[in-house]
């Protein structure tokens, strides 16, 4: 049965690898937006965030499907859905049927995601149930090296089949709905739910040690009914303000305090590498730590970075990016083992379906409150115009902290 475990636990790390094509849009945007979009770079950046949004939407219907059918149907039909919007994309290459992109490749890819996202996860969870930080750092790590290694995949298939914006872009997408359709297929197959109740000596073990209850398993709807649900989904929207707002306008950021776009890139590398490491890296110290107080710490870490935006110079700006890329995936490889400490692990693929759109709707708060203070930078001919958005994204944090407190002092009156 242990190796079943091992076995569930690789599979979701390579379904993950997949699905970390979520970050990858940037390589697209160029020849997409000039001949699908007619220049819009607005219109064609929309489908990023559709596919952000529809994958926390189709967490539920997949958490869902896992608990009723089990986790390797989920993740099959999440790649069915993946594959075919990302095929039917490839065939959009005209102005006119611009709104068909963000229907294939933004609601049904971020859909079809959902569907493995959440509920590999979970799966994994269930087989280590005493180390659920880091088998849930493990799992998102996948997600986050999975852009950096397909950044390059991709830019090789758009400049040797047709060039940008001369079709590579469409081939591009074929090959990614053949990689979604294979791994999710073959992958799913080792898949496989933990039995209930499996290695629960060692979970009680834990909480015995850590001198902390079990916590109760809460269904769906009585998770939605509770108080605890909807702080713990304020502070995942909080949490991710700062994040976010680097992660978009990193490159920008770079470029306007003087680097040259090529050095500026490695900004976004920063991000996306650091990220990755500290998915890796919180997941493991919540083990010891606890969920709460891991985020806690990685809210005040974050709430302190944003006051650094206007003083760094030089090479401290990477550094000021890899520590918030850092800090952003401790958040998103925590979040999940909290809310199985919080509400449970029992129906944990179906909750966290419903706390994730948490970072759904911080996304779009994030990218609002950065865009705007973002144009009053590019108009202002200053960077450090945009401080006021970091600001906030820091009270938020602070915020955040308070919140984590309160749900705490409410669980032990449960």
């Amino acid at each position: 049965m242990k190796n079943q475990g091992l076995s569930t636990v690789i599979a979701s790390v390579i379904i993950q690898l997949t699905l970390g094509v979520i970050y990858i849009w940037s390589v697209f945007q160029t020849g997409i937006a000039e001949t699908i979009f007619e220049g819009d770079n607005a219109q064609a950046g929309l489908i990023m965030s559709l596919v952000i949004a529809f994958m926390c939407i189709g967490c539920i219907p997949g958490g869902r499907v896992a608990l009723k059918y089990g986790t390797r149907r989920a993740v099959f039909i999440g790649g069915l859905i993946m594959g075919l919007g990302f095929f039917l994309a490839s065939f959009i290459r005209t102005p006119e049927f611009s709104w068909a992109l963000w229907l294939t490749y933004g609601v049904m890819g971020g859909f079809g995601m959902g569907f493995c996202y959440s509920t590999t996860i979970s799966c994994a969870q269930k087989w280590y149930p005493h180390k659920k930080g880091m088998i849930s750092g493990i799992i998102v790590f996948g997600l986050g090296i999975g852009g950096v290694l397909f950044t390059p995949i991709v830019r090789h298939v758009i400049e040797n089949f047709g060039g940008v914006g001369e079709g590579g872009e469409q081939a591009a997408f074929l090959v990614l709905a053949a990689a979604f359709l294979v791994v999710c297929s073959v992958g799913s197959f080792f898949l496989k739910d933990a039995p209930d109740g499996w290695m629960q000596d060692a979970v009680d073990a834990k909480a015995k040690a850590n001198a902390k209850p079990v916590a109760k398993n809460y269904t769906t709807t009585e998770m939605l009914k509770s108080p605890q649900f909807y702080l713990v989904t304020l502070t995942f929207i909080f949490a991710v303000l700062g994040g976010v707002m680097f992660a978009n306008y990193v490159m920008q950021i770079a470029e306007a305090r003087g680097f040259v776009r090529e050095i500026a890139a490695a900004g976004v590398m920063a991000v996306t590498i650091s990220n990755s490491l500290g998915r890796l890296f919180w997941g493991t110290i919540s083990d010891k730590l606890g969920t709460a107080n891991t985020l806690m710490v990685i809210l005040g870490i974050t709430a302190a970075l944003m006051w650094l935006f206007p003083v760094v110079a030089g090479f401290w700006n990477f550094v000021l990016f890899a520590a918030v890329g850092f800090a952003y995936g401790g958040i998103l490889s925590t979040f999940p083992a909290h809310t199985a400490n919080t509400f449970g692990s029992k129906y944990m693929t179906a909750n966290y379906g419903y706390v994730l759109q948490g970072l759904g709707i911080g996304s779009i708060v994030a990218t609002t409150i950065g865009g705007h203070f973002r144009n009053i930078a590019v108009a202002g001919d200053n960077i450090n115009l945009m401080f006021p958005a970091f600001i906030i994204a820091s009270v938020a944090c602070v915020a955040g902290i308070f919140l984590i407190l309160t749900v705490n002092k409410m669980n032990k009156r449960v």
